[in-house]
């Protein structure tokens, strides 16, 4: 019982990476997962059942970037540039995942909740670099939307695939930007 549960939950993984959450039905699911569709909905009762078993799973086997280390870098500079650098060498590894689910979210509202732990974990990342800054911070509102602008996806995704950059000069342009609103 539990592995069929568990092949339903990977194939649901599987059709939300490659087509996106909207376009993924009950049928698709159960057939890459190879039982019936009554097997589906006897395991998962509801969508938001299976949405949570889908994130629960697909976030299990990609865990967001352990922002505890970050937090004991003193110098604010290094703090950012090892945050961004983690962060965006995720963001290497969840690409498709996140650009499907970000897509659909605007039209599917149980995709714009399951994002919920993910934009607020975000938040979080923006928090510790925010508050590595602020001492010094001579313009906080604009320290705080160039923080939050840095860490999100859609930025990373500009930058790397839009204007061709490296990684490592994307992450130097934004902590030049977020340095520029302090002394």
């Amino acid at each position: 019982m539990e592995t069929t549960r568990r092949r339903i939950t990977q194939a649901a993984v599987e059709l939300h990476g490659r087509i996106g959450p909207a376009q993924t039905t009950i049928a698709g699911i159960a057939e890459l997962a190879g039982v019936q569709r009554h097997t589906v909905y006897r395991h998962f009762p509801t969508e938001e059942e299976l949405f949570a078993a889908c994130s629960s799973e697909y976030w299990g086997d990609h865990p967001w970037p352990d922002v505890m280390p970050w937090k004991e870098i003193g110098s604010p500079s290094d703090r950012l540039t090892t945050a961004l650098t983690a962060l965006y060498g995720y963001y290497e590894t969840v690409e498709q995942m996140l650009t499907n689910a970000l897509r659909d979210a605007a039209t599917v509202p149980l995709v714009e909740r399951s994002l919920q732990p993910f934009t607020g974990y975000l938040d979080d990342v923006a928090a510790i670099l925010i508050d590595a800054y602020a001492p010094q911070a001579t313009e906080p509102v604009l320290l705080k939307a160039a923080v939050h602008h840095a860490v999100e996806f859609p930025t990373w995704q500009s930058l790397i695939h839009r204007q061709g950059l490296q990684p490592e000069v994307a992450v130097t342009l934004l902590t030049r930007m977020i340095e520029s609103t302090t002394p």
